[in-house]
């Protein structure tokens, strides 16, 4: 980090929906980095928003029977208090609807087309709504969307294009000369072979017969603004671009852009683009983090519920969620979340060692110390001097972690503190009737300041916490702990005579069988193996016939990204269009082995979304050990005929 200011931006979300846990992600980890760099003393603004604009905002509207702006106000209303409960320090919430935004955007457009970047043509090609995407014929397979796997539309229709072929040349240089521009660097060589490949220019208007819900071409009123011009724009806009000069010059460029990688042609092709017609300098840091998934075979409507973030921050914490999500998923790699794994994942870091941690200095100094630590005045063992080590070199690998925006290495190094300072405990054994006063008030002043240091390091991930931990270490009477700075980790800051307040355990142990699944929904929660076991397990034939059970053709086949145990599947069962099916057999069949196969598909069950792909039903196989087959027909059956 060459400069004292910080600007980090996430993507602004489509309101058509209530976020999930994976925007969560996002959001709580660029949350991370921004109280990081605040705690650093670097002048800090973290952006972001909500996308409102679009066909898919004007369909969910016109669904509820609301106009689009009430429709996106009420979504609005609820991803921000989503924020709040989850203590998100944003300093701007921007709104693509925003009138500046709004105006902003028209004078972008007005300028590119006014210098030749935007011409009027005619598009013809397929179009995905739910994607607000154009795709060229050759990224198309079967009339699917490459990126979500439904249905395409054909549009034909004239409009203004943006000539994207003109730079991209200078932007497959800049991105080759620059390691840093995309990260991490799987993503900056997928883009580089996606632009070696050749870069088309992309419509970047809708008719208005098409699309009304869009901020209009201010010299075309039969036209609106292609969605994806419209919302990256925000990134500029937002600090003042064309109109507060002073502020823009003060943020940009962006020091960061955290975005989702199925997002990332967008920011690393587009928007750059769009800046380089605008002559403005390019962000420094592009960084696509991968997708946080379910286990989809394991999930039901109701556990679904569970996956809610406001759920699950009221049913066990924020901290519990802000350090399940920042620990347990590498930075940049995909990950997946159950809540078994969360509550273990709590239970192992939070309760056993951080908090347990805490609970036993706190007990001690009650008990052998008349609750005051005191500052060691005796001779510096070997064992004191190795943990002061341990703390420094936990502060100096967090520190190059998050310079790195690794931050689940970051709190790797951290916890190796916390492990530090419990075994330290362990081996100079405070509580043994050999150990003198002298000693055990060193040794627990020591495990004290240990604590202190992890208090203030912890603060860009953990909101609560921290000051759980000031709390009962008596440090609330000099100053709350938001008023400390990084470089307050220094070793040394309990001030002598302070007065430990032992409280209530941080973080209580839970048993996961008692809590997962456990909740307000909990009537509607999958049942345990034991239960399908016993008699009141058994259904109905009403509601056995309930289920669309039917022969299926397996039409295509490939592999998942990411995931080593799943396939894609189409299946044909008698509809106008396949059945898309995310299915965990890819250790037992090869994607070849599958076309032509006749199955049995579940065609009623609820869509999930697994991996980034939609799973619109299941394909039904024997499984014993570790041998799995498909359930087939010993006779030949049309695609579509009912399984009964």
């Amino acid at each position: 980090m060459t400069r004292d200011t910080f600007y980090i931006t996430t993507p602004i979300y489509y309101p058509d929906n209530r976020l999930h846990i994976g925007h969560t992600y996002t959001t709580v980890a660029a949350d991370a980095l921004a109280r990081y760099n605040r705690l650093r003393g670097r002048d800090t603004y973290y952006l972001t928003g909500t996308d409102e604009h679009g066909q898919k905002i004007e369909r969910a509207a016109r669904q509820r029977g609301v106009e689009p702006q009430k429709f996106v106000d009420e979504m609005v209303e609820w991803i921000r208090d989503l924020w709040s409960e989850l203590g998100i320090s944003y300093d701007q919430f921007i709104r693509t609807t925003d009138e500046r935004h709004k105006r902003m955007v028209g004078r972008i457009f007005a300028q590119l087309y006014e210098q030749g970047d935007i011409y009027s043509s005619t598009y013809s090609g397929w179009y995905c709504t739910p994607c607000e995407s154009f795709f060229p014929q050759s990224r198309i397979d079967e009339g699917v969307c490459p990126d979500c796997g439904r249905e395409l539309s054909w549009v034909e229709e004239d409009g203004y294009f943006l000539a994207l072929s003109r730079y991209a040349d200078d932007l497959l240089a800049h991105i080759r000369e620059d390691a840093e521009f995309i990260q991490p660097a799987t993503r900056r060589n997928e883009m580089i072979r996606f632009l070696e490949s050749g870069l088309e220019d992309m419509c970047v208007t809708r008719r208005r017969d098409a699309v009304d819900w869009g901020i209009t071409v201010p010299f075309d009123e039969d036209y609106v603004i292609y969605v994806w011009f419209d919302a990256v724009c925000n990134y500029i806009t937002a600090i003042g671009y064309g109109e507060d000069e002073e502020h823009f010059e003060r943020w940009w460029p962006a020091d960061i852009h955290l975005i989702g990688k199925e997002i990332l042609r967008f920011h690393c092709v587009i928007w750059p683009i769009i800046l380089m017609a605008l002559g403005v300098q390019l962000p420094r840091k592009i960084f696509g983090h991968g997708w946080l998934t379910l286990e989809g075979e394991k999930i039901s409507k109701s556990r679904g519920n569970v996956v809610d973030p406001f759920l699950l921050s009221e049913k066990y914490g924020r901290d519990v969620v802000r350090y399940y999500l920042l620990r347990e998923i590498p930075f940049g790699s995909d990950g997946s979340y159950t809540e078994r794994s969360l509550v273990q994942r709590t239970n192992y870091d939070l309760a056993n060692d951080l908090g347990n941690l805490l609970s036993r200095v706190t007990a001690m100094v009650n008990k052998y110390c008349d609750k005051m630590l005191r500052i060691p005045e005796g001779e510096v063992t070997e064992e004191d001097r190795h943990l002061r080590e341990r703390a420094q070199k936990a502060l100096q690998g967090a520190e190059e972690a998050m310079e790195d925006n690794m931050l689940s290495d970051a709190l790797d190094c951290l916890w190796e503190l916390v492990s530090a300072a419990n075994k330290y405990l362990d081996s100079t054994a405070p509580w043994d009737a050999e150990t003198t006063a002298e000693r055990r008030s060193a040794i627990l002043y020591n495990a004290a300041e240990s604590l202190r240091v992890l208090a203030v390091a912890l603060r860009p991930f953990l909101l609560d916490a921290p000051a759980g931990i000031w709390e009962q270490l008596g440090l609330s009477r000099n100053g709350p702990v938001d008023a400390t700075s990084w470089d307050d980790t220094v070793w040394g800051g309990i001030p002598d005579g302070t007065e430990v307040q032992r409280g209530d355990p941080l973080f209580p142990r839970m048993d996961p069988d008692e809590v997962v699944g456990v909740g307000d929904e909990a009537e509607d929660m999958e049942v345990g193996e034991e239960e399908r076991e016993g008699e009141d397990s058994l259904i109905d034939y009403d509601t056995f016939m309930q289920m669309d059970l039917r022969v299926g053709e397996v039409v295509d086949a490939g592999d998942v990204e990411g995931a080593d145990r799943l396939l894609r599947v189409e299946v044909d069962i008698g509809e106008d269009q396949p059945m898309q099916v995310v299915a965990g057999i890819a250790e037992h069949y090869s994607p070849e082995d599958l076309i032509g196969r006749r199955v049995v598909a579940v065609a009623n069950l609820q869509p999930t979304e697994i991996f980034g792909l939609q799973s619109e039903g299941m394909v039904l196989a024997a499984e014993a050990g570790e041998q799995m087959s498909l359930l087939t027909l010993d006779k030949e059956m049309p695609a579509g005929s009912k399984v009964k």
